[in-house]
This record gives C-alpha cells, structure tokens and sequence, in this order.
C-alpha cells in the first residue's frame, strides 16, 4: 500500500478539526444552522491555509447522505462523504482553474449545471486557482453565477484575489483565510507526531513552525521530509543537517563577532559556513532572521511574546543584542535585505556577502546623529579653547617699493572668527560663558555667546559657527554666512523660528533674525570688524582687488582681518625669503 503524506492523512474531516480558521467555520456553521447558504462563495488566502479543505468540509455539509438535510456535523462515512474526501464524488466537481480556463471549459460547465446531481441534494462546483481564469471565461461565467440553478452551488478558492474580476467577486460571498499563528502550527504538529508515536525535542517544534511560515501544510511536509530521514529521534539539528540550514550556534556567533567589530572573525565564521555548504542567500536569511528578533528583543522587552524561539535561544539572543542599538539593527537588516536580493545576479556573490559583513563589523565607525551631537556638545567647547584661533598670512610685495604689505586672513571654516587688534594675535581672551549677554554684545562677543547657544541648542551651534553678526539695528540681527556655508544657512533659515526662541531665552529680548551671504571680506557686508586702514586707502583698495588676493581668500574660505605695512629688513630672514614681486605670491606654499 502506498504511503500517504501527513496533510492528506491529517486533513480536517469536521469544522470542529479545523485550526486556525475558526471564524470561517463558525460563520459557515451559522449560515447552514439557519438555512442561509450562498449559491457562491469566494475563499482566499495564501497557500496552505485550509481553503480547499474548508471548501470539502462546506460540501459534506450539504450532500451528507447520513442526514435528512444540510447539517454542520457530517457523518464522514457515507459514500457521498467519503468520496468527496477522496475528490471523485460524481455530484461535487473539482476542477483545476489553470488548466481548464477557457471559455469552452465554462460554456461546458454552464451546459453541465442545468442537471440535477446524480444522488446528493447540490450539485458543487469547486474551482481552485480560479483567478487563472481568462476573462472571456469569467464572462461567460456571470450570468450562471448571478441566477443558478436551485441545485448548483459555487465554491471558488484563490490565493490572488485582487486578478478575480470585481464582478465575479460582487455575486460571492468572500471569506478571507488568515495564515495560521506559529502557535496553532507548532500544538497541530505535536499532536500529530504524538498520534504517530514518534519521539522528538519540544524545540524541534518552534523551529518548525517558524518554518512553515503560517501555512500548515508547509509545515507537514516538512515534518514528513524530516521523517523520511528514518532517525529514532527528531531534533533540530537533524533539521537542519536534512534541510541544509546553516548551523545555528554557527550564526549565533557570526552575529556576536559583529557586535564585538572583530572584522578578522566575521571573515572566518563566515568561510566556516560557506564551506558547510550554505549558500550566500540561505545565510542571509538565516542573518536577517536573527537580526529581527534582537531588534523585536531590543524594542519590545527581553520577554516580548513576539519572537517564538527557545528559553535557550531567547537567553543569548538577549546576550547578542547587548552591543547593539535600534538604529544600528535596522540598518543592518535593510542593508541585507537589499544585499539578499542584489546577490542572487551577481557573480561574484562571496566578495559582496563579505564586503557586507565588514561594513556591519565596522559599524563602530559610524556614528549616529545623536551620539554624534553629543561628542560635539561633550568636546567642542574644550578643544575650542584650548585651541588658537587659526591664522594664516600672505606677504605680497610691491614691486615698485622696497617696504612690503602682509595681509592677515582668518580661516572661516575652522573656527568662529573673533575680533582682533590692529596688530595680529593668536592669543584668545577667554570670557565667562556665564556673563550675561545683552543684544549688542553680539557684534562683539559672539564667540563666548556661541557657547553659550551650544550649552542651550548644540543643534544651532554647529552651524552657526559658520556665521558672523554683521548688523544690530531696530531688533534684527543680520547673520552674515561663508559662500561655501550655504548648506549651515539653509538649516538656520529653515529653523528661524527655534533659533529665535533659543536667542530670546538667552538674552531675555526678542530679536527678528535675517540671513544672507558674506562675500569673504570683498564687500562692505563682509563679516567682523573693518580692515584696519595702516596704508592709503588707495593703496589698500588695490590690495583688496588684487586678483591673487581675491583667489588666495576664495580657496582659504578667509576673510580679511587686518591689512599692514612692514619693513621688509625687519620681517624678511635668510631662512625664508620676501618675494620679490606680486606674481610670486601664486608660488607660495597654501600651508604657510
């Protein structure tokens, strides 16, 4: 005798069998009770949820030759039942929606409908598949299947049932079938290899029932694949050496090696499992798997009922997700997800899965937007004390004089800019950060008000580092910003408001805040303090539209602080030399 498969031998036989599906049964049981069957019903839902069975329970229902009408508890054992279990009952037709989906096929079954069934009181019609149909068939099936006959009934089960044309799903009634809870798979298999008398691990169960993934006839086949290995004792390791799964403890540790960032590590995991024979696609599932349930543990509690594994398990996936944070479990999950399907065109599938698992070993490198604000907000204000402000100088020579000119230029882009004397310092004057500041000290003190806006708003801080006060008049504050700053502008600009508030509540007055661009020095809107006039302003008018000039503070992200006249004895040594000409100053070295 021919073996049969557990999910033909363990099929449902009553609606009181069924598992996961309870509302369908019971509504199905309601309408039968009170004589409100439909001549049509739709069940949909994905693959191996119990619509082709639900639609043979329905059928016994009916033509049960045991009972004097329609009733919910068929006897299972008349010849109408037995052969509608079997699928060759004469008066209950299964037909197969993809291979049958002409319109010829339907024309010989709208032929077919108009006589009576052969012994049972309807004549079914069960169409799997039926979204196959063609619609020049669905369209010869409309009209039958709006008025039927008294004795014909239709039961259509599909798992795409947005291609059933809105007309055809219009004259049904729609059961919508639920994938079953990991929980019904796993209660479903242990009472069956309980009734088999089978000996097996209770963890053998969960993983099972992961695997299924809401389809319990996925997980009987799995269980028969697993039997079929002739083993005295089903465990999870069985499992996955007959499946071919990646090891689990061998995951386990790939996934601690990245949150421990041992890159070296990760390489060699991950060649342990390739040579076992996994495929880059198997252990990326494998990968996401655990990802998913570390981020669930991390969002949800450690005793979140949401990840169905082991007491084990659940015990180091906890220890697992220790050096991880929500953030970074995403990343990485999107990061494999896309990985998973890029890998699968590629030929050189090893070198992107390892290029991948670097990238999550070397997460460390990555800093969020929080951690990052807060190492600013923790360290910027101590290194920016502790650190002059940098400076850099230009000598440039007149040709036709022997006293020479050096133009002092302050770097925008690596400091706040303060204000100078008429003679070049490096020195810093520190200020209290708890002086209090009134609206005009802005223009003067707009360092120490700096810290003061990072103590407060590190957020504004860091862009308004790159901004000078240029104008205090009639409550507005004009914020002078670098053109290559245009981004920190952008960002103040679109938070003016916030900015605003963050000012009041420093200064206890309410400023109006107006934004624009500094042109580095080269126009009277130029941030900071005025040039300091020690030459002609003839003379300093030509240095400033000198064109070596305007280069040299356009690629420096500088602006001109201070403008003197030095003796070229004094300031020229034999270890570095005065240029002699204005050409020469595009040979001088831009570290200098």
């Amino acid at each position: 005798m021919s073996y049969t498969v557990l999910a033909r031998r363990y099929r449902s036989q009553t609606f009181d069998d069924v598992v996961g599906q309870q509302a369908v049964a019971q509504t199905l049981r309601n309408a039968i009770q009170s004589g409100r069957v439909a001549h049509a019903y739709l069940f949909t839902g994905t693959r191996g949820v119990g619509k082709t069975t639900m639609a043979r329970l329905l059928a016994k229902a009916l033509n049960c030759l045991k009972s004097d009408g329609p009733t919910i508890t068929p006897c299972c054992k008349c010849d109408s039942c037995v052969c509608i279990n079997n699928g060759d009952d004469i008066d209950v037709i299964e037909i197969d929606g993809a291979s049958n989906n002409g319109v010829d096929n339907i024309r010989d079954l709208r032929q077919n409908a108009l006589y009576r069934p052969a012994r049972a009181r309807f004549k079914i019609y069960i169409i799997d598949e039926v979204h196959m149909l063609s619609s020049g068939a669905f369209n010869a099936l409309l009209k039958i299947l709006e008025e039927p006959p008294d004795h014909v009934k239709f039961i259509f089960a599909t798992t795409e049932a947005h291609k059933v044309l809105p007309t055809i799903q219009s004259r049904c009634q729609r059961f919508d079938f639920r994938a079953i809870s990991p929980t019904e798979i796993a209660e479903q298999l242990g009472r069956i290899l309980k009734k088999e008398k089978i000996d097996f691990e209770d963890d053998l169960l969960v993983v099972l029932s992961r695997l299924a993934n809401g389809s319990m006839r996925d997980g009987l086949s799995l269980l028969d694949q697993l039997l079929s290995a002739g083993e005295s004792k089903l465990t999870v390791e069985l499992l996955d050496r007959t499946l071919g799964r990646p090891s689990t403890e061998k995951v386990f540790d790939l996934v601690k090696q990245i949150g421990s960032h041992d890159a070296a590590g990760v390489l060699a995991s991950l060649d342990e499992l390739l040579t076992a024979g996994q495929t880059a696609v198997e252990l990326l599932d494998a990968l996401i798997d655990i990802m998913r349930d570390i981020m669930v543990l991390k969002a949800a509690g450690s005793g979140s009922q949401l990840v169905l594994v082991t007491a084990q398990q659940r015990q180091t996936l906890n220890t697992l997700a220790e050096p991880f944070d929500a953030p970074a479990l995403v990343y990485n999950i999107t990061t494999l997800e896309k990985l998973r399907w890029t890998i699968k065109n590629s030929e050189s599938p090893r070198a992107l899965l390892e290029a991948a698992m670097i990238r999550l070993a070397l997460s460390e490198h990555f800093l969020s937007v929080p951690a990052l604000l807060g190492q600013l907000q923790s360290g910027e204000s101590s290194a920016a004390a502790a650190t002059p402000v940098k400076k850099k100088s230009l000598t440039v020579a007149d040709p036709a004089k022997i006293r020479s000119t050096t133009v002092v230029c302050q770097d925008l882009s690596s400091a706040p800019s303060t204000d100078v004397d008429s003679a070049p310092t490096t020195e810093t004057i520190p200020v209290s950060p708890t002086a209090p500041f009134a609206p005009e000290d802005l223009l003067t003190r707009w360092p120490a008000f700096l810290d003061r806006i990072r103590a407060t708003a590190p957020f504004f801080s860091s862009h308004l580092a790159h901004a000078q006060p240029l104008e205090l008049r009639n409550c507005t504050l004009v914020l002078g910003f670098a053109p290559t700053a245009g981004f920190h502008k952008t960002m103040c600009e679109g938070r003016s408001a916030k900015l605003a508030e963050v000012i009041q509540t420093i200064l206890g007055t309410a400023l109006l805040l107006k934004f624009t661009t500094a042109d580095n020095g080269l126009s009277s809107s130029a941030p900071g303090p005025a040039p300091v006039e020690t030459l002609p302003s003839g003379r300093m008018s030509e240095i400033m539209k000198d064109p070596a000039v305007r280069t040299l503070l356009a690629g420096l992200d500088a602006r001109i602080t201070d403008i003197e006249t030095v003796d070229e004895l004094q300031e020229t040594s034999p270890s570095q030399p005065m240029p002699e000409t204005a050409e020469s100053m595009n040979s001088v070295d831009p570290d200098e």
